[in-house]
């Protein structure tokens, strides 16, 4: 497909974002206040333009494509830069006032937000935000929070939740303990080493037995309900963790214990409340984030083996505490 030979019509776009996050062609017409057959034609003359089909229609309902969802992604980063540009370029971001409460993990929080937040300061320099370090989903149905950053999807009707991707996470220790405790030559080597957890070590046991490691409770010999404590326990020599890579692999003492090993994936959803649909400090919030942590995530390593690791089954840095139950 050339891209650069492509134009199209931002309307079009619209309705297919729309149609995407609504699930049908009605529910997009009336969240873009039009008719059912003219999303359907927008959609049409989308896909005529691209080449593609980026939705499937059936008796059961509409469904994606492949190339539908690689597009959605982009389609998204789309409509939420031109949010942004249609406030900058009104002045309405700068009347756009209040506190606005993000909860994620602490180590999320300590390493990522700082940077993903960044541009918020100069879209909407009167929004304040406040930092809140939990892994419960409870922060935002008890109004603790307005927008959290989890590794479930909730199922609380009265919570939006956008599935922004996947972080990648992998086994790392320091050089040093390497150097002290020998290279495994095979994953069940592994097992002998020390692990550095989190409240709830035992979570990790079970993928880990599944890839042929079958480290035991007492292989855990340092944890922490802290994410910051527990990757500084890592970055002290303690033993071995599962860390995101994005991370890891920019930290010059530590290193993946088998080059090789295979990259396991935590979801990462942005929820926050319905209100969204109407509070303009917690849209650009929320905008920006999912902007700023899609392309954090964008820019990981690829793997050739990815594991898809359910929730519950815990990562030391990125669950934090214990994994939340939606």
């Amino acid at each position: 497909m050339n891209w650069q030979a492509i134009s199209f019509d931002w309307n079009q776009v619209r309705a297919f974002l729309a149609t995407a996050e609504k699930g049908s062609f009605s529910g997009a017409a009336r969240a873009l206040k039009t008719t059912q057959p003219t999303i359907g034609r927008q959609i049409g003359a989308l896909e005529e333009s691209l080449g593609v089909t980026l939705v499937e229609r059936s008796v059961r309902g509409l469904t994606l494509t492949e190339a539908g969802r690689n597009l959605l992604d982009h389609v998204r980063a789309m409509g939420e830069a031109a949010t942004l540009i249609s406030m900058v370029a009104d002045g309405n971001s700068q009347d756009v006032t209040g506190e606005v409460t993000v909860t994620g993990t602490d180590l999320l929080s300590v390493s990522v937000l700082p940077r993903v937040l960044w541009p918020l300061r100069e879209a909407a320099p009167g929004v304040r935000v406040r930092i809140l370090t939990s892994s419960e989903l409870e922060n935002l149905t008890e109004r603790d929070a307005d927008i959290a950053i989890r590794h479930v999807r909730p199922e609380q009707p009265d919570l939006i939740a956008r599935h922004l991707g996947d972080f990648r996470a992998n086994l790392f220790a320091t050089s040093e303990y390497l150097d002290r405790m020998g290279r495994p030559e095979s994953l069940r080597d592994i097992a002998d080493y020390d692990f550095v957890g989190n409240a709830d070590p035992e979570r990790l046991m079970a993928p880990l037995h599944n890839m042929g490691i079958p480290v035991r409770p007492e292989s855990f010999v340092m944890s922490s309900a802290n994410g910051v404590v527990a990757w500084e326990l890592v970055k002290a020599g303690y033993g071995v963790s599962m860390l995101p890579e994005a991370l890891a692999d920019a930290e010059p003492t530590l290193e993946r214990i088998i080059a090789d090993f295979p990259t396991l994936e935590f979801p990462i959803w942005l929820v926050t409340h319905r209100e969204l649909q109407t509070s303009r400090r917690i849209r650009i919030v929320f905008d920006t984030l999912a902007r700023g942590l899609a392309e954090r995530l964008a820019r990981q390593g690829r793997s050739d083996s990815p594991l898809k690791i359910a929730p519950g089954a815990g990562s030391m840095a990125l669950a934090g505490a214990r994994a939340s139950k939606a």
